[in-house]
């Protein structure tokens, strides 16, 4: 563990008491959702990989790959969005369309998998979930196997596929979740859109890495969509695909969803700087490994003077950043004021959220509830 300033360490310390105070009583597992959705994925996978038999002994690091990473990590937040925009729509918890619902959930997740598998290969990431991530686990057995040719091209080529697996079944898991006809195909209205907004959102963030000092309203854009739509609003707007409900309730949806998935996202650049890896289960300081242009960095730029600003612009983007580096950029960001004016913008935007599906009197109750708590968990969590 690294040694910290008093300002890092106070930081840290709040988020070690943040994940402990979650874990007690997570939202993500009301109503049984995070075991029936962990069912769910394990009885697809299980359909998926019968189906690469031909792979034949090959097949196995395949298997273990993905059952790895899709089973053994994630905290199903995605499907909650789906299973409460359902409920807030009318849908009931159990019967037929509510085991459907669950089904259709995860799509979302198994698109959430595709995308982590390849944002590790672009941003070069050794490390996910406190595991090594799906580009380095095959360059290693390939160096275990003593095969021919470059590891690391290798493990990267592999990498791809089994996100584009991933990908694949997503579509399997919402065209054979159940659904009446009607249903399914204003389902995949909503996955479509979602799918393409996320692939643009993460070119958005390809984009503006390379580009360098993007203004607000660049950092706010990749935000929104390579993070904040897909993790909340448009999850919640399949939800009410799949209940069939009212189309006015996408508009209290999105009052909700929007100010909460930037909030989202504003959280998780925090992390992405002052996270401990014993937590979050990532390197410190990989976004700034990885020169991301979040609002954090944004922010610290606008706020520093000339030594701050020297030590963040020689930071970011460097591969080779070393734990005291990263504690002196954590230091500028800190002293800047940047880090304050962050968590006042999670506070302000979750507020927002809040405000929005209070005023939803036409969301169930029991949705309203869920959603409320939900809010909270999304903008204190660890990973």
């Amino acid at each position: 563990m690294q040694r910290m300033t008093h300002a890092g360490k106070d930081v840290s310390a709040a988020v070690t008491n943040t994940l402990q105070t979650a874990a007690a009583a997570s939202p993500l597992d009301a109503e049984d959702l995070r075991a029936r959705v962990d069912a769910a994925l394990t009885d697809l996978l299980d359909q998926e990989l019968d189906g690469l038999g031909f792979l034949g002994d090959d097949l196995a690091a395949v298997a273990e790959a993905l059952r790895g990473f899709m089973l053994e990590g994630g905290k199903r937040l995605r499907p909650a969005f789906v299973y409460w925009g359902y409920r807030g729509a009318g849908g009931g918890p159990d019967g037929p369309l509510a085991d459907a619902v669950v089904r259709a959930s995860c799509s979302v997740e198994l698109l959430h998998v595709c995308a982590l598998i390849h944002d590790d290969i672009m941003d070069n990431s050794e490390v996910r979930r406190g595991r090594p991530t799906m580009h380095v686990e095959f360059a290693d057995r390939h160096r275990a196997w003593a095969w021919r040719g470059d590891p690391t091209r290798f493990g990267e080529g592999a990498a791809v596929l089994m996100g584009d697996l991933a990908f694949a079944w997503a579509d399997v898991a919402l065209a054979e979740a159940g659904l009446p006809d009607a249903r399914l195909a204003a389902a995949l209205r909503v996955f479509n859109r979602l799918r393409s907004e996320l692939m643009g959102g993460q070119y958005l963030d390809l984009v503006e890495a390379r580009r360098g000092a993007p203004d607000e309203a660049a950092v706010r854009r990749v935000l929104t969509y390579k993070s904040g739509k897909y993790t909340i609003e448009r999850p919640l707007h399949l939800g009410l695909a799949v209940a069939d409900g009212p189309l006015p309730l996408a508009a209290a949806y999105s009052a909700y969803g929007l100010p909460l998935g930037e909030a989202f996202q504003l959280r998780d650049d925090v992390l992405g700087v002052f996270g401990s890896p014993e937590v979050t289960g990532k390197p410190a300081g990989d976004d700034l490994r990885e020169g991301k242009e979040t609002y954090l960095v944004m922010r610290t730029r606008a706020r520093s003077d000339e030594a701050g600003l020297r030590i963040l612009d020689g930071a970011l983007g460097d591969p080779k950043l070393t734990e005291g580096e990263v504690e002196a950029v954590r230091r500028v960001i800190v002293d800047s004021g940047a880090l304050a004016e962050s968590e006042a913008r999670i506070a302000e935007l979750l507020a927002e959220a809040k405000a929005a599906i209070a005023a939803a009197t036409e969301v169930a109750p029991v949705a309203r509830a869920a959603l409320a708590r939900l809010a909270d968990h999304v903008t204190d969590r660890i990973a």
